[in-house]
C-alpha cells in the first residue's frame, strides 16, 4: 500500500515539475516574441527616419533651386529695367553672333 502512495506522490510531483517547465517555456516564448516585435518596430523606425532624411534633403534642394530661380529673376528684372538684353548672358542675339563668328550653330549657310 505504501508503494502505491509513493507512486501517486511521485506522479503528482512529476506533473507539477512538467507544468512548471511548460510555464517557463511559455514565458520564454513570450519574451522571444516581444523581442522580435521590438526589433521589427526598431527596423520600421529606422526606415522611416531614413525616408524622412531623404525627404528633408530633397526639400532643401528644392528650396535652394527656388532661391536660385528667384535670384536669377531679380537679376533679369534689374537688367530689363536697365535696358539690357536678358535673353542671353552675353547680351548678343543669335543673328548678331552669326555675323560675328560666334557659335557654329548660328553661322549663316553660304
Amino acid at each position: 500500500m505504501q508503494a502505491v502512495k509513493d507512486k501517486i506522490n511521485e506522479m503528482g510531483a512529476m506533473k507539477k515539475v512538467k507544468e512548471e517547465a511548460r510555464a517557463e517555456e511559455r514565458a520564454e516564448k513570450e519574451i522571444a516574441k516581444a523581442r522580435a516585435d521590438v526589433a521589427h518596430e526598431v527596423r520600421l523606425a529606422k526606415e522611416a527616419e531614413a525616408a524622412m532624411s531623404l525627404h528633408v534633403a530633397k526639400a532643401g534642394e528644392i528650396a535652394r533651386a527656388g532661391d536660385k530661380a528667384a535670384h536669377e529673376h531679380e537679376i533679369k528684372a534689374k537688367h530689363a529695367a536697365d535696358g539690357k538684353n536678358t535673353t542671353h548672358g552675353h547680351g548678343a542675339s543669335p543673328s548678331e553672333l552669326a555675323g560675328a563668328g560666334g557659335h557654329p550653330a548660328y553661322k549663316r549657310m553660304p
